[in-house]
């Protein structure tokens, strides 16, 4: 039996309208004078530190831990800014899936694996009332590597549910093929949606446990009985 679903943010729960990616842009040009870049980059599956690295790299600004709280503390204001502007909205099937989730016998524990900064994941899941539902998670704060994040995920859901906490007691469900590779490191399931960037062709590439278009297609209790 499952005991804890660990959910990716953009692409899988909401879209955000581009608002992300947006404030990545207005962050860098309006704290580093850089203003080319950010739109080239593909954001998909990536940490929030390593895109930001990326850019560092792009423009010869030194990746250095005062450069990062520079662009994160910015990063926060836009995002925030955005976000109450945005035409954005839950993924299809989400809100149903979660409620799906919440009315079994036994349910998860509901979490998060994300590479989101934890406040900027904070601020996306505010705006359509699903922050407060998630009870555990792990994020871009905790690594720059998804694998990484992933095992920090395991380890809170081991402390929430205790150390027996089996990894085939764990669901993993993103929309891009690192949301799956990481899940398959920590030894958890996986179920892929393709309602992110991704082709549904290309996320069962990866061989995840289910691998669905949208949350629609699936019922949470094939997922967790």
């Amino acid at each position: 039996m499952v005991r804890l679903v660990l959910f990716d943010v953009d692409g899988t729960l909401v879209h955000t309208g581009g608002a992300g990616k947006d404030a990545f842009a207005r962050t860098f040009a309006a704290v580093f004078d850089a203003r080319d870049g950010v739109h080239k980059i593909n954001f998909g599956g990536r940490t929030d530190v390593s895109l930001a690295r990326e850019l560092f790299s792009i423009h010869g600004i030194a990746a250095t831990p005062e450069n990062f709280q520079r662009f994160f503390g910015s990063y926060a204001f836009w995002l925030d800014h955005l976000m109450s502007q945005s035409n954005g909205s839950a993924c299809k099937g989400v809100l149903e899936f979660i409620s799906e989730l919440r009315a079994l016998p036994r349910p998860p524990v509901l979490g998060l694996l994300t590479g989101n900064i934890r406040l900027g994941a904070e601020i996306k899941l505010r705006r359509y009332g699903l922050w407060e539902i998630f009870e555990t998670g792990a994020f871009a704060d905790d690594s720059e590597d998804r694998n990484h994040i992933a095992a920090a995920a395991l380890e809170r859901g081991r402390r929430k549910l205790g150390k027996d906490l089996h990894p085939r007691e764990i669901v993993v469900i993103g929309d891009t093929k690192y949301d799956v590779l990481c899940g398959q490191f920590i030894g958890a399931k996986t179920l892929a949606v393709a309602t992110g960037g991704a082709k549904l062709e290309e996320l069962k590439t990866h061989t995840p446990d289910w691998a669905v278009s949208d949350l629609t297609q699936i019922r949470a209790q094939e997922v967790c009985l």
